[in-house]
């Protein structure tokens, strides 16, 4: 079970995206922000996870962090620059544990040489460099940052460790959403897999700078899930 935890832990890796349309707000600008969320597998709540955005300058900083008291830990940073609505990933990394045993995994994103170096464990890779690529965790703000200013585009390039992949999600309404910080409306959207048996659904709030107040994921019979008891940051 300490595996398929330590999974669910690291959700950043299907984090909240939208398609534009249902909901308006004004557009703002990318700013720092903290959320903490209620971590729940299989119905039970067992944990605590936060995102955090920091910024010095234009060198961007996101963190995700989540606890299973006592079974799993995971934690995973993206460092970025932005410009022109645009994010550039410099590296990420992401670090985890399940009971005495540690993994780790991180990705350099090299301009210069046209290459991204990635190691996981003990193993390395190299890949072609492509314009745009982004890691499992900056998506997240670049895809906000779109829907914000009306460009989303139909599909993002993400690296990991052995690949670079195209994702795609879809809009399925507006939907009010009642967590210990509050009730907001929200944008209901679904990251659509290519393995049957499995469903991720983001909630992200307008009002909160579209951030994801609640996010599910479900692999056959495993569930998990996300829902907002914290925030300080941007509010429309």
């Amino acid at each position: 079970m300490a595996k398929h935890i330590l999974k669910a832990l690291s959700l950043s890796a299907i984090t909240a995206t939208v398609v534009m349309g249902g909901i308006s707000s004004q557009a703002f600008a990318m700013s720092p922000f903290q959320a903490g969320y209620q971590f729940n597998y299989n119905g039970k709540n067992i944990g605590s996870a936060t995102r955090t955005l920091s910024q010095s300058g234009n060198n961007w900083t996101y963190v995700f962090a989540a606890k299973a008291v006592g079974l799993a830990s995971a934690t995973e940073t993206s460092k970025f620059t932005f410009n022109n609505k645009q994010i550039s990933s410099s590296n990420f990394s992401r670090t985890s544990k399940v009971l005495v045993h540690n993994n780790t995994m991180s990705i350099n994103f090299n301009p210069s040489t046209k290459l991204i170096n990635t190691k996981k464990d003990d193993t390395n890779r190299s890949f072609a460099w492509k314009s745009g690529v982004l890691d499992e965790l900056n998506a997240e703000l670049q895809l906000r940052e779109d829907l914000k200013n009306g460009a989303l585009k139909s599909a993002y390039l993400l690296a990991d460790a052995k690949e670079i992949e195209s994702r795609r999600f879809v809009k399925q309404g507006n939907e009010q959403v009642k967590t210990n910080y509050g009730t907001f409306d929200t944008m209901k959207v679904v990251l659509k897999h290519e393995k049957p048996g499995r469903e991720t659904i983001f909630w992200l709030a307008p009002k909160l700078d579209y951030l994801p107040v609640k996010v599910t994921h479900v692999d056959k019979k495993t569930s998990y899930g996300l829902l907002l008891t914290s925030y300080k940051g941007q509010t429309n």
